[in-house]
């Protein structure tokens, strides 16, 4: 079973969790609204990756043959032919637009057969259910995928059996994803993406991946370049039913020089796998239920771990970022030392330009409760475009909200208006309902020491 479990990296700013916030039993509405329209996206820029085709064979393996609980898979599996989605249950308002758009990409970058139909049976049946159903089951779970059901009472009544075991299977011809129907169309989308992936391809999870759904930190909330590649990489017809470990990494290199010939002239990285114990100390020093000494114990231990590693990429700088979550409240000054050091390991770690964006609201909400308008955006300002190629509404908005602030804090507050006006459709895409988005208006407002 492979499931989208989100950090939960603290409350204020933290746009990069796919979660609503709040209060999740109150039912999203998008209607009736007398805030602006719902903005959705309707382009987005998704390079490919620039790595040696021999570290994306490493990549594809890991992420292949093994689940997410550290469990080899014995051989790869995937569908065989056209493969076909349909969607039951209470969709959102948003849920076509988006799926639509991500078939589109599956056909075209990947070059999969995917297509959509009204049956009520398919390949990949989605479920768009309430959240408490998915709680039920799996309490930690934002959403799910399960293998040879279709349906809830199907995965129920399969649940622990081999039926829906994922290392038993040894072809995918049924699978259902279960996506939460009232929160916000950024989290359907979210759950939409990383399930839909994973019911086509990789059941693994790698932090040592910076430009990958296929990772826990949840910064990539939508299928970047690299994960096109890992699909289109899967469906090669190189690649069938059964092979083993060694039988795909032998394939490997012929697939990857046909279909990334770039890659063969880079060099090769060779990054070093993630040790259990770091990735325990992350989602104990990031986890909700955690006494917040435990949580800076775990924050000092990854980072302790990431020193002994010798790593200067986005692990290392996770970290901090982490460590900085942790220590914000007690120790602001502090915390921006770590969000420093953040910033200089992602700034010296090729494609993680989304990252800085995370760590630019932290150091942005700490310049603006200081009352530096001026250095707040120098500090945005090169990251909203970034936000908004992302396709991510949530940081969108809070970049942009961030934004008002600060120029409310140089006087100039016709222009504040103006882009805190632009922010309220992508929050409430981003954040959903109504009260969501005004309590992050107030959230950020708040920063602001002119508004005491």
């Amino acid at each position: 079973m492979k499931s989208h479990i989100a950090l939960v990296l603290a409350m204020a700013l933290n746009a990069c969790t796919p979660t609503s916030g709040g209060d999740v039993s109150r039912r999203m509405t998008i209607s009736d609204s007398d805030l602006p329209p719902v903005k959705v996206f309707a382009t987005g820029r998704h390079v490919g990756p620039v790595r040696a085709n021999n570290d994306l064979a490493l990549d594809f393996i890991e992420l292949s043959f093994k689940l997410e609980s550290g469990r080899e898979l014995p051989v790869f599996t995937r569908f065989e032919g056209p493969i076909t989605v349909t969607v039951t249950g209470q969709q959102p308002a948003s849920l076509q637009h988006d799926l639509n758009r991500l078939i589109g990409r599956l056909r075209t970058e990947a070059r999969i057969n995917i297509s959509q139909i009204s049956a009520p049976r398919a390949n990949i049946t989605i479920n768009a259910v309430p959240r408490s159903e998915i709680r039920r089951l799996l309490p930690q779970a934002a959403c799910f995928v399960a293998p040879n059901v279709s349906t809830l009472d199907e995965y129920r009544k399969a649940r622990k059996s081999k039926l829906a075991n994922w290392s038993q299977l040894r072809s995918r011809e049924r699978l259902a994803i279960f996506l939460p129907n009232d929160v916000s169309p950024q989290e359907v989308r979210d759950c939409l993406h990383e399930e839909l992936a994973q019911a086509l391809g990789p059941l693994n999870d790698l932090y040592r991946l910076p430009d990958s759904v296929f990772n826990d930190d949840n910064v990539h909330t939508v299928l970047t370049g690299f994960d096109m590649l890992m699909l289109r990489t899967y469906y090669a017809p190189q690649l069938h039913n059964g092979m083993s470990r060694g039988q795909v990494a032998a394939t490997l290199p012929h697939i990857l020089r046909q279909i990334n010939p770039r890659g063969e002239t880079a060099a090769a990285s060779f990054a070093t796998r993630t040790p259990i114990q770091w990735k325990r100390a992350i989602e104990t020093a990031l986890g909700p239920a955690t006494q917040r000494s435990a949580r800076r114990s775990a924050a000092a231990e990854a980072l302790r771990i990431a020193g002994a590693m010798g790593w200067q990429d986005q692990r290392r700088a996770f970290a901090h970022y982490a460590m900085g979550r942790v220590i914000q409240h007690d120790s602001p000054h502090e915390a921006q030392q770590h969000y420093a050091a953040a910033k200089r390991f992602y700034a010296a770690t090729p494609g993680t330009r989304l990252h800085q964006a995370y760590v630019a609201t932290q150091m942005a909400a700490f310049a603006i409760s200081q009352g530096q308008g001026s250095e707040a955006l120098q500090m945005i300002a090169p990251h909203i475009e970034i936000a908004r190629l992302n396709e991510n509404a949530a940081l969108l908005s809070t970049l942009l909200l961030l934004r008002a602030e600060a120029l409310d804090l140089e006087n100039r507050p016709s222009e504040a208006e103006a882009v805190r006006l632009d922010s309220l459709g992508w929050a409430r895409y981003g954040f959903g309902s109504d009260w969501a988005v005004r309590a992050k208006l107030r959230e950020i407002a708040s920063l602001n020491p002119l508004k005491g």
